[in-house]
């Protein structure tokens, strides 16, 4: 045989040789690739251990006036101050002249009829005391009470069908309502404080002619308070069913108790809570403030079997447990937070939960739980 033969006999069996190994070592790379999707996966496990706890359940709200009243005549005129220069925050009690309306041309009005009434009687007087001699000294007691600076006296009562038709007939009777009806109205011309309060906001100043209707300041009773609390939907029936909460301030401190005055039907959609308003009765040596911030805590919240989860392990009230091997999905109720952790009811004695909720992945064979210390 000759040389060159020789010489490509032995190229082309290293050159085969050489791809055999290439092919040869590519398909056990793939078989050991095959193999390790079947291999066994190991994951963070808490063997369960249930035990009873007191909870305590907390919210955040805010404290608001029960009662908020806007200052408004009914009628118009030049606007004047009362007993105080209102501005936001000024406090004032019971009755108080907040405004009044000008009244000098009412008043004159008023004055001038009530003067009418008094020679109305005066020009009467003289067949009073001779038709009706035992009735003249009530008249007499009417006519001398009549002041134009004051309030008309209550009208004398009628002791027979003759005098009321006298008395009628001369005009006096209907002088005297018309008079009560203006009495009445300067009564609007006065805005007398409500409840013992403070002023929230200031709408038009003394000196501005207000029509009626015109806001002039909001006002709101400092006697009666309450505190709205935006409750979660997963927290709603637990503050229900407690229905009395204690408050505490910024500084964590109680400073009063409270229990549900009412609930709005209606779910907050960005927040998905419900505004729940409480009653609040401060602390003795404990004062509160319209618009102070409040944490409301609720405690005692008893659960038979209850354990600490990592709030990682749940997703939409649904835990996994190892078992067999697998994973096995479990439903759950949260009953309470605290920080990163979760307390839940549902999960039995010696159950081994998943710490990362995901979902199983097919191809895996065989889990194995290394639990967390």
């Amino acid at each position: 045989m000759k040389k060159n033969q020789i010489i490509l006999i032995v190229v082309t069996l290293l050159f085969t040789g050489i791809i055999y190994f290439i092919v040869l070592y590519n398909k056990k790379e793939e078989i050991k690739e095959t193999k390790g999707e079947d291999t066994t996966k190991y994951v963070s496990v808490q063997v369960i251990q249930n035990q009873k706890r007191s909870l305590k359940t907390f919210s955040y709200g805010q404290i608001l006036p029960y009662t908020e009243l806007d200052v408004a005549f009914e009628i118009q005129g030049k606007l004047e101050k009362g007993a105080y220069n209102m501005k936001p925050g000024r406090k004032f009690k019971y009755n108080d002249l907040l405004y009044k309306i000008n009244s000098e041309e009412m008043y004159f009005t008023l004055s001038a009829r009530k003067t009418q009434l008094a020679n109305l009687l005066i020009n009467v007087m003289a067949d009073i005391e001779l038709d009706y001699p035992n009735e003249s000294e009530k008249w007499n007691e009417f006519l001398e009470k009549i002041s134009p600076a004051g309030f008309l006296p209550q009208f004398p009562q009628f002791q027979s069908d003759k005098e009321k038709k006298f008395i009628t007939a001369k005009g006096i009777y209907t002088e005297f309502l018309n008079i009560k009806s203006l009495e009445a109205r300067m009564t609007k011309y006065l805005f007398m404080a409500p409840f013992n309060g403070f002023v929230v906001d200031i709408y038009a100043e003394p000196g501005s002619i207000i029509n009626p209707g015109t806001r002039i300041a909001k006002i709101a009773n400092a006697d009666h308070m309450e505190v709205k609390i935006p409750i979660p939907l997963d927290l709603f029936e637990k503050f229900k069913e407690k229905g009395s909460v204690k408050f505490l301030n910024s500084e964590n401190e109680a400073i009063g108790t409270g229990s549900i005055l009412r609930v709005t039907n209606l779910v907050n959609q960005n927040t998905q809570s419900i505004d729940v308003y409480y009653s609040i009765k401060p602390f003795k040596n404990t004062s509160i403030i319209s618009g102070q911030h409040l944490t409301a805590e609720i405690d005692n919240l008893i659960a038979e079997s209850m354990c600490a989860i990592p709030s990682t392990a749940v997703k939409k009230n649904q835990v996994f447990i190892l078992k067999n091997a697998q994973f096995e999905k479990k439903s759950v109720k949260i009953l309470g937070s605290k920080q990163d952790s979760l307390f839940v009811d549902g999960l039995n004695d010696s159950d081994t939960l998943i710490l990362e909720y995901n979902e199983p992945n097919k191809k895996i064979k065989k889990y194995i739980g290394i639990e967390r210390q």
